[in-house]
């Protein structure tokens, strides 16, 4: 019975894991690479009222943190690896990244139009 309960509650988060996948692969994505604290590119420009999709790819040779206090969303990667990060419908304006790794380095801008 136990057995049963768990293999339902696996089965249950593996679909759910799915779907949301499935839902953050629709939306428009952005890709920002980031390499010992350069941001690349450094301005993005994103459509306002709607949500989107930053594929984050550490290009560099040491750990990168991509970090938004205003948007509040970070996601560290190792050297070589890559993630994204799903950023709910912004208003028209400019929000700031950066690399939480690299503070001596210059900051991005996400643009909403």
């Amino acid at each position: 019975m136990i057995a049963r309960i768990v293999r339902s509650s696996l089965l249950a988060l593996t679909l759910f894991g799915a779907a949301v996948q499935a839902q953050a692969s629709d939306l428009p994505t952005f890709k920002l690479e980031m390499q010992d604290g350069k941001l690349i590119p450094p301005r993005i420009e994103v459509p306002a009222g709607q949500r989107i999709k930053i594929e984050v790819h550490n290009i560099g040779k040491s750990a990168a943190e991509f970090e938004s206090v205003e948007l509040r969303k970070e996601k560290v990667l190792a050297p070589g690896a890559q993630s994204f990060v799903v950023i709910a419908p912004l208003r028209p304006g400019e929000y700031k990244f950066f690399d939480d790794f690299h503070l001596n380095m210059p900051q991005g801008v996400i643009v909403a139009k």
